[in-house]
């Protein structure tokens, strides 16, 4: 793993130093919000958008709005700690603070850590597996990006058992929803559909603007529900996400497909877009 900078509450810690406490909230039971943006030549991408979404998290889970200024100011401490990260992530986490051990709160401080490292770019293409468990589209945490992580890391693990990247799942009523950390795309006789929020996914920033600036190329692109099974007869797949970008799926469980022309032009659309500005 490279090496990977941390900022705690106002100050540089080292990775592997113990900056935050044993009864944090966001340790004991998951209780917090967090977000990830691409570092791209030592910049964060689309950071507002992200910014706004954890507001939205934060008041989901019914904690204090967290302060801008202050994840701002982590960030740019960790992206100034050494050398400009060329390709990267920026992680910042807001817990709920101090708390008892189990699930009530106490009115305490938020707790602020970012941290910032480099990564390898991701692979061309990714392979996906349907997993059998499901999504709540109806969970209070539901479209929220919260701490709590243990599903994705379980659907994670028996994806990569299956030599597949990433790992999809369904909701309780049989529609297609969404990855462990990515959106997920079809393609049918041209035109792009994704599951819209209502069915579980998470509201993805990558996903918003493929969604935004696809529409605006003149890409038929739409959100609608969709059963499961669609991903066993549709003409293309692809995926989004911070890191991923748009990411064509050349294998879905046993099923290979080729990159196609409409995720191709998506993807074109997107690498056009995002070098017109850092925070669009």
């Amino acid at each position: 793993m490279s090496e990977v900078r941390v900022w705690v509450n106002g100050a540089l810690v080292a990775a592997d130093q113990p900056a935050i406490a044993a009864i944090d909230h966001g340790v004991t039971v998951g209780d917090g919000a967090f977000e990830t943006c691409k570092i791209v030549e030592g910049h964060a991408f689309a950071m507002s958008r992200h910014l706004a979404r954890m507001d939205r998290t934060l008041a989901g889970l019914g904690l204090a709005a967290a302060d801008h200024d202050r994840v701002r100011e982590g960030a740019h401490a960790v992206l100034a700690a050494g050398d400009p990260i060329s390709f990267g992530r920026l992680r910042w986490t807001i817990t709920g603070g101090i708390g008892p051990l189990g699930s009530d709160r106490l009115d305490s401080a938020l707790t602020y850590v970012v941290t910032a490292g480099a990564v390898a770019p991701p692979p061309p293409t990714v392979q996906v597996v349907t997993v059998p468990w499901v999504r709540n589209e109806r969970a209070a945490t539901a479209g929220l990006k919260t701490t709590s992580y243990a599903e994705n890391v379980i659907a994670l693990a028996r994806a990569k058992r299956h030599d597949a990247t990433e790992a999809i799942f369904g909701n309780t009523r049989g529609d297609l929803c969404e990855g462990t950390g990515s959106n997920i795309f079809v393609v049918r006789d041209g035109v792009v559909s994704t599951p819209p929020v209502v069915d579980g996914p998470l509201a993805g920033i990558t996903r918003e603007l493929v969604l935004q600036w696809g529409r605006e190329a003149g890409v038929d692109i739409r959100e609608e529900t969709m059963q499961l099974s669609v991903l066993q007869d549709c003409d293309e797949i692809f995926l989004t996400s911070s890191l991923k970008d748009v990411r064509p799926v050349t294998r879905c469980d046993d099923r290979e497909l080729s990159p196609g022309p409409v995720t191709r032009i998506l993807d074109q659309v997107w690498r056009t877009k995002e070098v017109e500005g850092i925070d669009p």
